[in-house]
């Protein structure tokens, strides 16, 4: 099992949502590229990087953030928010962004989307499942959708995607624990995909939980940057 650290950025400084409420804000010293480089020296391969503001609002804001760090460590780089036309995904892998996270473009515009993979490799964009009641929830978990998450992933999955990032928006930032089951559910009905768990870790015995359930890879957040988790212990079990 992959183990991404997550930095996500809102007005170029490194902060955490509770449940993605943009009214419940922790903001943390480092710099995202000081973060970057702190999760490179413990041996991480990759990080995970949300745009907060690009992901609401639809257009990038952290752009030179990332460059910065695709120019001044080896890590590999997902990212999202905002990403909403082929146009962004071209300008992301031209600065060397390795893989893209695509939540509610697919909802908005699926001529746009189904687009971008024509244009891009499918195994550079990962399919962003933001599930609130198994209910997909879009623009940075601002907007409701009627749409199951179960027909999100026939729907992706039938134009080649592999990688999802599925987020129980209930449990996010709230370090109080993961839903163990949802991802469970996900991996038994879909074992073709490649699962990246996401929201509520809070320490190590959840790492350790969702190893045994063994997706491809968990994302790992506030746990870290409130102290819940040594970083050299997270970095041991790392693939």
């Amino acid at each position: 099992m992959l183990i991404i650290p997550a930095i996500d950025i809102y007005s170029n400084s490194i902060v955490r949502l509770k449940r993605g409420d943009f009214d419940n804000i922790t903001y943390y010293k480092n710099s995202p590229l000081q973060q970057a480089k702190i999760f490179e020296s413990y041996g991480f391969d990759i990080i995970h990087i949300v745009d907060l503001l690009g992901s609401k609002n639809g257009k990038l804001t952290s752009l030179e953030s990332v460059r910065e760090i695709k120019e001044k460590t080896s890590l590999k780089v997902e990212f999202g928010g905002g990403v909403r036309d082929v146009k962004t995904v071209s300008e992301l892998i031209n600065i060397g962004v390795d893989f893209i996270l695509i939540g509610s473009l697919p909802v908005k515009n699926k001529k746009e989307f189904e687009l971008i993979l024509q244009n891009h490799p499918a195994e550079k964009i990962v399919a962003v499942i933001d599930s609130k009641d198994e209910v997909l929830k879009i623009s940075g978990w601002t907007e409701d959708t009627n749409i199951s998450i179960y027909d999100h992933i026939e729907y992706c999955s039938g134009l080649g995607i592999k990688k999802f990032l599925c987020t129980d928006i209930t449990k996010d930032g709230m370090l109080t624990g993961t839903n163990h089951n949802l991802y469970k559910k996900i991996m038994r009905n879909y074992p073709g995909i490649s699962l990246i768990a996401s929201g509520g870790i809070k320490d190590m015995d959840d790492v350790k939980k969702l190893s045994e359930l063994n997706p491809y890879a968990v994302v790992v957040g506030k746990a870290i940057y409130e102290g819940k988790i040594d970083l050299k212990e997270l970095a041991e079990i790392a693939v």
